[in-house]
């Protein structure tokens, strides 16, 4: 049974105040920048759109399952990082009514919108998979950022959606916050024939970096000390990131289901400093580059480093930049660029999922 979104009457403007218990699971840079955007424009969200909020429940490794359907008292918190969520919790921490069940967890907290930002798993999506569909079930609208469950359990995930009532959406697993897969559902009765774009900012900040004179290692620290790699980069480095990226696209825009085992995939970890420096001499400089192909509903698609012509606007993206470029029956190239984005643009894009959702 879907959970109810208690409504009130709207004093400042003619909507009709909806109040939303809202969970994160993970709570990481994503999820608690998300924190800090919701209150920036909690009136906004209250004026323009008729939404109010109450943070229910936050789940973490370091901080094991807090919930409270009341709201938990964080608007004093200077640092959401460090703040203990638990002393204003009904339920303590590591409560064994709610440990590891993320269904109990949303019903203890009485939770409308669960947002997802746990940690990638290329291999199988879970546990996040695992996560969305218990949201789903329990009535709560699902917005991630995992690429994970769009990838092994996309068509799955989406039908249980239609048939139980509440939302999935996921605009943040690519280019962070831009409109892309939102951007197709305003393009009905349009036909995707192919991509190709940089989706990965790790392997374009490490490979600008090389050009400038430092080594792949060197590189790779600096990408880290910047925030922009993982202390564990391999995802990046060796595209499975890209590819998770191509396949969620893939199986998205194009409504053909693809394994990552299916792309062409090599990463940049054998590029030496040498090469690098050498293509951007040549004016041919190398990028991580995804692409996809449709033709008779068959999809082929490959990520790898190629070295681009400064002629074509790939060659021009630097540092954490994105870009994409759709091949379409309509439009025969439409692209989208993405500036140097920040944990704010992610962010943006979970708080946009949630606007989509609960407005009509």
């Amino acid at each position: 049974m879907a959970l109810a979104a208690e409504v009130r009457k709207a004093t400042p403007s003619r909507h009709t105040i909806r109040t939303y218990n809202l969970c994160f699971l993970g709570f990481g840079n994503v999820n608690r920048t998300l924190v800090e955007l919701l209150l920036e424009r909690e009136a906004e969200l209250r004026d323009r759109y008729g939404i109010a909020f109450r943070i229910a429940g936050i789940a973490s490794r370091r901080l094991g399952w807090i919930a409270d359907p009341n709201g938990l008292d964080f608007r004093g918190a200077v640092d959401l990082k460090g703040h203990d969520f638990s002393r204003a919790a009904n339920r303590p921490q590591n409560s064994p009514a709610l440990a590891g069940s993320v269904k109990d967890w949303l019903s203890a907290a009485r939770g409308n919108v669960l947002f997802e930002a746990t940690s990638l798993n290329v291999e199988t999506g879970q546990p996040a998979i695992d996560h969305i569909r218990a949201a789903l079930n329990n009535g709560a609208h699902a917005i991630t950022a995992n690429k994970g469950p769009i990838v092994h359990a996309y068509r799955e995930l989406r039908d249980l959606a239609a048939a139980r009532g509440p939302r999935f959406l996921f605009e943040s697993t690519v280019m962070d916050g831009v409109p892309i897969f939102s951007l197709f559902d305003q393009l009905p009765a349009i036909h995707l024939h192919g991509f190709h774009g940089i989706l990965n900012s790790t392997t374009n900040v490490i490979l600008g970096e090389m050009e400038n004179g430092l080594t792949f290692d060197e590189a790779l620290k600096k990408a880290q000390a910047l925030g922009i790699a993982e202390t564990d980069a391999a995802h990046d480095i060796d595209g499975w990131d890209a590819a998770a990226k191509t396949a969620a696209l893939i199986t998205v825009l194009m409504d053909v289901p693809i394994k990552l085992d299916q792309i062409e995939r090599e990463g940049i970890r054998n590029l030496s400093a040498e090469a690098v420096r050498a293509a951007r001499k040549e004016d041919r400089p190398y990028k991580l580059v995804c692409r996809a192909k449709k033709e008779d509903n068959k999809v082929t698609a490959s990520v790898r480093p190629e070295q681009i012509p400064l002629a074509d606007p790939m060659a021009k993206i630097s540092g954490s930049s994105s870009y994409i470029y759709f091949e379409t029956d309509i439009f025969p190239g439409l692209a989208i660029t993405e500036e140097n984005p920040g944990l704010y643009a992610t962010a943006y894009g979970m708080l946009a999922d949630f606007i989509r959702a609960v407005v009509p």
